[in-house]
């Protein structure tokens, strides 16, 4: 762990004036008992034979070595007190450090915010963009359904018209029949006058200007431009109707080399579902020729 720089040093250990203090009292020790060893010495005996007979006395007791003097240690040197070391000065801090230490936290802390603040853009962004490519997803699928809805409701609906037009021409021709058989009895039994002139003009067809009377009849009803073409052509319908002018059927039996306007024709006859009366009565069947520019 590092000290701090200002804080006061330790004092130093006692490490070596403690190993000087125990080889000073080794040597101390070691001179006594070598002065001790060198003054001392052994009473040595002397043994003699007398002959004569002479008292005789004990030996005198052999004297003991003197004890060596007990070792006196001496007292181990006080510790040296720890040198004082002068404290240092703290170091005041500069004031333009700080500030611009603060300044650059500052610039950090927005730019992490800007960060943060885009990446929660940037997430909006294509939180917005994902529900969006779900609702148009949606709308097409809707749209889908809806044309497969309105595709076979058209459908049905051509297949009634189809068969109520064939209903009718079926109606109209047993009616045509019918007229035919009565005329041909009416010739037979030679009854003319008014009945046979009638039933002879309906064979032969409309009157002269009843095509210009029909025409301008459905004008209203053909939705067509004749400047988007060149020329009048005329297109042919062959038309199937009751007495009193109802359409059963129509039939286009030329076309006028114009799809469009052969179609419009067919729609103005749809539309209107029945034809003005003519001075001598309508046959059942029929054709009238149509031109863009009549």
């Amino acid at each position: 762990m590092t000290r701090e720089p200002f804080m006061p040093r330790r004092p130093r250990g006692l490490g070596l004036g403690f190993v000087l203090a125990v080889l000073a009292h080794v040597l101390l020790i070691l001179a006594l008992a070598f002065g001790v060893n060198w003054h001392s010495r052994q009473v040595q005996g002397v043994e003699a034979e007398l002959w004569a007979a002479v008292p005789q006395f004990a030996a005198p007791p052999r004297q003991a070595a003197p004890e060596p003097a007990p070792v006196v240690k001496p007292p181990a040197p006080a510790p040296e007190p720890p040198k004082s070391v002068p404290r240092p000065e703290p170091v005041q801090p500069d004031p333009q450090i700080a500030i611009e230490k603060a300044k650059k936290e500052q610039a950090q802390l927005r730019e992490q915010q800007a960060r943060e603040e885009e990446q929660k853009r940037q997430q909006k962004l294509e939180r917005d963009r994902q529900e969006q490519q779900q609702r148009e997803q949606a709308k097409r699928d809707q749209d889908k359904r809806d044309q497969e809805k309105r595709e076979a409701a058209e459908k049905q609906q051509r297949e009634l018209q189809e068969k109520k037009r064939e209903q009718q021409d079926l109606a109209a021709q047993k009616a045509a029949r019918d007229a035919q058989l009565k005329r041909m009895m009416n010739q037979v039994e030679g009854n003319g006058g008014p009945t046979s002139t009638g039933n002879a003009a309906r064979t032969a067809g409309p009157s002269a200007n009843y095509a210009g009377r029909v025409a301008a009849y459905l004008r209203p009803e053909i939705k067509f431009d004749p400047a988007s073409i060149q020329g009048n052509p005329d297109a042919v319908v062959e038309v199937r109707v009751t007495p009193d002018g109802r359409i059963l059927s129509r039939r286009l039996v030329k076309s006028s080399g114009v799809p469009a306007y052969d179609d419009a024709v067919l729609r103005a006859l749809d539309i209107k579902g029945s034809l003005p009366p003519d001075v001598n009565g309508l046959p059942p069947l029929f054709e009238l020729t149509f031109r863009p520019r009549d």
